[in-house]
């Protein structure tokens, strides 16, 4: 039976073609998906600045006890004492210490847009290792070496003068010399000395390289460096994690991608699953009559089974084993698109083995062997007597197995709907998205029956408008209910989960940009290009005429720790899990005035010092005046009084604490954004202007109206919901491939149908109304299904987000969807039946059924 399975393949071409293309790029997706989960465990970053020193020793971004579950977001710094104890461990060579501090470069003149570069102190170049091109090595405070490229982009040449804006100043400085080596070019070096006083943390450092003498063992050197820091927050890489060292952002970042390519996998896996095996199936139906004669000759189950196994696996073993070769690039082109978007580190390298490949593969395989074994099943069961009159009627479409799914699949969907719509906002989409596929699964498997309820409806509509086309279209859509249910299912699916996904995702931003609108009260807000701002600035700012209230604003992320330390157990086997906490800092005399927070208990007026006022969500347990052990972003633990407690829109919950605490425990060590409002009476444009004069004194200074801020903010949303939209376009974009492949297969094989038909007096013009009519009829199907599912999706979703079930965006995206539907379903129709009546109608071909 296997060799007759091949050799009917080139019968059936259509069939051949449709399945070979769902599984082809099926695998891809799936295998793109899943580099990218392994690129994100891998979090592969090959070094650049630090390429020269093999071994790198910088802080511990992980929560203690978590086994890096839970990171910190700010850098962990580390001891300058380390550098002494690493450097005599064996084998070592010398330990080279390294300070990071962001700043911006101009000309003297001031000519010219400022370029932003991180600075570091000379010692650090040598492992890069830079060299020298031009001039010579920082000796003084008044002397900087540029990197060449970062020299000939600001048009900056040896022995000219620049401005270093800075720490919220600004620095006049000689360049002494240029250099250059591989790896980022916006870099720049001060003597040592001078590095350490403008990065302004005395007695830390951000890395120390690690330079070993010829011959020694390094496995050995980083057991001896780990025994030598224990007990000191410090990681020890090597290879292509040094690159964390650079840019721990790559550490919270490949977390995201994790989270982001098995949410968005899980997805194309599902559609994937769907596509494959309703293609799958379909083709197999279309030769019901070939299955049915097979069997009244006397072909047994097991032969029939066989045949129609051997042909899928023959299909889908080259499909897939094509697969392979363009998935890896579908995951290489995602995270280059993610890295061009700001989403992740462009540092970050892919890395994927084996594992995606076979995954791919075996659920491409898996699900094409399983539908055609289902299929292949119904055929064989039935009896030889009764297989001709089953293959011409298509009396069944629903069975007992097939129903107790659907009901599985609804009832999930249900479940999951439920738990949407009482999660916080924020958290609300990682439920829909597996709702809405619950959703599709459920009514794909119920497709024929609520095809045959969507036809009735719409029938005497149709046939009052078209005529006999509509008469004629009507009758074989009800007729041959399995042929129009698959045909259906994939303007379902891609309409559904286009609408359903793409409104996810403006609802979400919305409820992100309104909690930052009503909490915003300020008019303007005043920033940097030299890195920040002094936290003294914000009493400049209150006290200049016509000021009512003036806030530093701080974001960072830190973490609630429990009120009983964890034991030792609980740390070494990984049981901890502290409660991640938004942390804002502010300024006590201004927050009121700048903010919508408010307290429910307790005063925001104690905001001094140590302190801290938490959401009222987050206070179980507390009272005011009770310490609260917290963990700040770069990991250092504080015991925190509690001094309010806030009301907070849910899923925005955000502690506050004094600016002056929380700025030291930042990357910048610098205030990025003080807020302003205005005095009443005072006009917000003159105000900007007159504060816009105290660049003069911190040059870099910029006042934005608060319709700006708004602006800044949406875009960082946008950024975060681009990354979405990028795999939510390949998937809906596959979705819409199934659809064009199903309409295709469908149409292409009714040649029979359309000869006859031309036979006995039908003009090929009159068959081609009818196909619209039916085109017409599986569109208006399939959005009907495709509405449902994104209704069931959206509603509780923006209940959720905006309190509202209706959701947020633009009613175009809608109106694109449906035109989308109708414009892919009607051309592809009508398209194929053009292909197919171009024979004659006395062909022989035409009569095989």
């Amino acid at each position: 039976m296997i060799r007759i399975a091949l050799r009917t393949l080139r019968f059936h071409k259509g069939g051949f073609i449709a399945s070979f293309i769902a599984l082809f790029f099926g695998a891809a997706i799936v295998i793109g998906c899943g580099g990218l989960f392994e690129t994100g465990l891998h979090s592969a970053a090959p070094p650049g600045r630090l390429g020269a020193a093999p071994i790198v020793v910088t802080g511990d971004q992980s929560h203690p006890g978590t086994h890096g579950e839970s990171v910190f977001t700010e850098r962990v710094r580390l001891d300058a004492s380390l550098t002494a104890t690493i450097k005599a461990v064996p084998g070592v060579a010398d330990a080279v210490p390294d300070v990071s501090f962001d700043a911006a470069v101009a000309p003297e003149s001031g000519s010219g847009a400022p370029v932003r570069v991180t600075g570091h102190g000379w010692s650090s170049a040598r492992l890069a290792p830079y060299r020298l091109t031009t001039g010579g090595a920082p000796t003084g405070p008044g002397q900087v070496v540029l990197d060449a490229r970062l020299a000939a982009k600001a048009g900056i040449g040896a022995g000219q003068r620049i401005r270093l804006l800075v720490h919220g100043g600004a620095k006049t400085l000689t360049v002494s010399g240029l250099a250059t080596a591989s790896g980022d070019g916006d870099t720049l070096f001060l003597s040592d000395q001078s590095a350490a006083q403008v990065d302004g943390r005395p007695g830390t450092l951000d890395t120390i390289g690690v330079l070993t003498t010829p011959g020694a063992d390094r496995g050995r050197i980083v057991a001896d460096i780990e025994k030598a820091t224990a007990g000191s927050p410090v990681s020890v890489l090597t290879g292509d994690r040094r690159g964390w060292a650079e840019n721990p952002s790559i550490v919270t970042d490949g977390t995201k991608l994790v989270t982001l390519a098995s949410v968005f996998g899980g997805l194309s896996a599902m559609v994937t699953v769907f596509v494959v095996s309703s293609t799958t199936g379909l083709s197999i139906q279309q030769r019901q009559r070939e299955m049915a004669l097979l069997r009244a000759i006397g072909t047994t189950p097991g032969q029939l089974r066989r045949l129609i196994l051997g042909e899928t696996l023959f299909i889908a073993v080259i499909a897939t084993g094509l697969a392979c070769y363009p998935g890896p690039r579908v995951g290489r082109w995602l995270l280059a698109a993610f890295a061009r978007g700001g989403v992740v580190p462009d540092a970050l390298a892919y890395r994927a083995g084996w594992i995606p490949m076979v995954t791919g593969v075996g659920a491409a395989l898996l699900t094409a062997l399983g539908a055609a074994f289902i299929s292949a099943r119904g055929a064989a069961r039935t009896r030889p007597t009764e297989a001709l009159a089953e293959a011409s009627l298509h009396r069944r479409w629903v069975s007992v197995p097939r129903l107790v799914f659907a009901v599985l699949f609804l009832g999930g969907g249900t479940t999951l709907a439920l738990v949407t719509a009482h999660m916080s906002g924020p958290m609300a989409g990682s439920t829909a998205t597996p709702a809405a596929m619950l959703w599709t699964a459920g009514f794909g498997l119920l497709g024929p029956g609520l095809a045959k309820v969507i036809t009735a409806a719409i029938h005497w509509p149709l046939r009052a408008v078209t005529g006999l086309a509509g008469r004629l279209a009507t009758l074989n859509a009800r007729a041959r209910i399995g042929r129009t249910a698959a045909a259906v299912m994939p303007v379902m699916l891609a309409t559904g989960l286009a609408t359903a996904l793409i409104y996810l995702q403006t609802t979400q931003s919305s409820g992100s940009q309104r909690a930052f609108s009503e909490n915003m009260r300020a008019d303007l807000a005043v920033t940097s290009v030299a890195g920040g701002l002094p936290a003294d600035m914000v009493d400049t700012i209150r006290k200049q005429p016509g000021v009512a209230a003036a806030s530093a604003q701080i974001s960072s992320l830190g973490y609630l720790e429990p009120k009983t330390p964890p034991s030792r157990s609980e740390i070494d086997e990984g049981d901890f899990e502290p409660t991640e906490m938004p942390m804002q800092g502010v300024t006590a005399e201004g927050v009121g005035g700048t903010t919508a927070f408010r307290a429910r208990t307790g005063s925001l007026d104690g905001l001094h010092g140590d302190s801290v006022a938490l959401p009222a969500s987050e206070a179980g347990g507390f009272t005011i005046g009770d310490m609260v052990p917290m963990r700040l972003g770069d990991g250092t633990e504080v015991s925190l009084r509690l001094v309010a407690t806030l009301d907070a829109r849910r899923g925005y919950e955000t502690a506050l604490l004094p600016a002056s605490l929380l700025v030291q425990h930042t990357d910048a060590g610098l205030v990025p954004q003080i807020t302003v409002t205005a005095a009443p009476g005072t006009d917000p444009g003159a105000l900007a202007h007159s504060l816009s004069a105290l660049a003069g004194q911190h040059p870099g200074l910029t006042v934005l109206p608060r319709a700006m801020v708004g602006a800044v903010h949406e875009s960082e949303d946008d950024t975060q919901a681009w990354m979405a939209y990028l795999v939510l376009g390949v998937v809906i974009a596959y979705a819409a491939i199934a659809l064009v492949n199903t309409q295709v297969l469908a149409t292409a094989e009714r040649r029979g149908e359309f000869m006859l038909q031309r036979l006995v007096g039908a003009t090929r013009r009159q068959v081609l109304r009818m196909m619209t009519v039916e085109a017409i009829l599986v569109a208006v199907a399939g959005l009907v299904l495709g509405g449902l599912v994104a209704t069931l999706t959206l509603v509780p979703l923006s209940l959720s987000v905006l309190g509202s079930p209706v959701p947020e965006g633009s009613p175009w995206i809608l109106a694109a969807v449906v035109a989308a539907a109708f414009a892919l379903t009607l051309l592809t129709t009508l398209l194929s039946a053009a292909l197919v009546l171009r024979g004659r109608p006395g062909a022989g071909a035409a009569l095989r059924e």
